[in-house]
């Protein structure tokens, strides 16, 4: 196996711009670091398919499934497929795990949470949850599945840590079909937001964090705003650029008598377009593959109107924009709950936090396999998904491990297994 990984090696190094040495042993580290992770396995021989399953998807070979893993490692498919797709090993004690791993490792007080639906273009109707539907990732409505994940942002790194698989309501209902593919009874209909909101629940105590983001199909939902505000929870959430929102900030001229009067309802893109150059800050948020990353930010307090047209609380609309290499403006739009004189560099942080979800899943899908499974079971889409994102989280730990690396030599590991925690 070690002289296949080579070239993978060699892979890693370049992207994450660690030296040689720090992978040095990379294989041996695999063990203990997944130790806390198999410990909750039930079987022996499930803590043997763990280990091997891990390895493979962190291996070179091109497509990482079951098949391939198992050729890769001179197994019999069978009881690798089984482990996966078939045996009922909980899958929720190591996403925990994992999510107590990252928030101890690169958790800091003002980190952020973000959502993201992400869909996986499958042919045919006989996999769990596959339907036609909107497919985030490739901006249309297709075939295939949706997992709602979420992943931590912090300025030390960022990692995924949960995930759900979306299960539309014609397969919540079809008894025949979850009966095909081992949908366990306890699981009902829950729109995208509802799985994002127990996800929400069930990790913000172990991630530290002040700031829930997400994409325009998160903040577009009104009710999911107000859900996130009953839970007391600070967001900055990306909405459509048709959003219809009224300036409190602002007034229209005085009238034939002598009135001032209020701004009228109009879409965000709309009253961006009327904005002077005055109203925009110019900020360097974060260095570039280019050189630093400049955007510029705009804000004011307003009020949307929520799907039925009906007027909301006031929230802080905030606009980010940034200059494409064509000469044309990038622009971004997202409401908040912050206050009105939250700083515009902290909001662009933010912002910019919420797009590192998809570094995330780039990492994820390039480097451990995410959407490599052949698997049409509920429990198999979750073993893998949370195979990958452990393999993922060893990978950013082994990044952390070469960021640490001083004159002197290592510093101590992590008594996660998860790699260095980096001051």
């Amino acid at each position: 196996m070690d002289d296949r990984y080579a070239r993978r090696k060699e892979e890693l190094l370049a992207e994450c711009q660690v030296s040689p040495e720090v992978f040095e042993g990379l294989m041996e580290r695999l063990r203990p670091f997944a130790q806390p992770f198999v410990a909750r396995l039930v079987r022996s021989e499930q803590v043997g398919h763990a280990h091997t399953y891990l390895g493979g998807l962190l291996s070179d070979i091109g497509c990482k499934n079951c098949e391939s893993i198992a050729y890769f490692f001179d197994q019999e498919r069978g009881p690798l497929q089984s482990f996966l797709g078939r045996s009922t090993w909980e899958y929720q004690p190591l996403l925990t795990e994992l999510s107590r791993q990252v928030g101890a490792t690169i958790g800091e007080p003002d980190g952020v949470l973000v959502f993201d639906p992400s869909g996986f273009a499958k042919k045919g109707d006989d996999s769990v949850g596959v339907a036609r539907q909107w497919l985030g990732r490739l901006g249309k409505v297709d075939n295939g599945q949706v997992g709602v994940y979420l992943a931590y942002v912090s300025r030390k790194e960022y990692a995924l840590v949960d995930v759900r698989l979306f299960l539309p309501e014609e397969w919540a209902r079809d008894c025949e079909r979850r009966q095909k593919c081992a949908v366990p009874e306890e699981i009902t209909f829950k729109t995208r937001h509802e799985l994002a909101l127990d996800m929400l629940r069930e990790n913000r105590a172990m991630l530290p964090h002040t700031w829930v983001a997400g994409d325009d199909e998160m903040g577009r939902s009104s009710k999911f705003r107000a859900d996130l505000r009953d839970l007391h929870e600070r967001y900055l959430l990306a909405v459509p650029c048709n959003t219809t929102i009224r300036d409190l900030n602002g007034v229209r001229p005085i009238g034939e008598r002598g009135r001032e009067l209020v701004r009228p309802f109009e879409q965000v893109q709309v009253w961006v377009a009327a904005l002077p150059a005055a109203a925009w800050t110019t900020l360097e948020v974060r260095d570039g593959e280019k050189g630093p990353l400049t955007v510029q930010v705009a804000t004011t307090r307003v009020l949307a109107r929520d799907e039925d047209g009906c007027i909301g609380p006031e929230e802080l609309l905030v606009v980010i924009r940034s200059l494409e290499l064509n000469g044309s403006w990038k622009t971004d739009y997202y409401l908040s709950n912050a206050a009105a004189d939250t700083p515009r560099a902290e909001l662009a942080r933010v912002a910019k936090a919420e797009h590192r979800i998809e570094e995330c899943f780039q990492r994820g899908k390039s480097e451990a396999g995410m959407a490599d499974y052949e698997v049409r079971t509920w429990q198999g889409w979750h073993h893998h998904q949370t195979l990958s994102m452990i393999a993922t989280w060893f990978l950013v730990g082994e990044s952390l491990r070469g960021k640490s690396r001083g004159p002197g030599g290592d510093r101590a590991d992590d008594p996660s297994g998860a790699g260095l925690v980096v001051s």
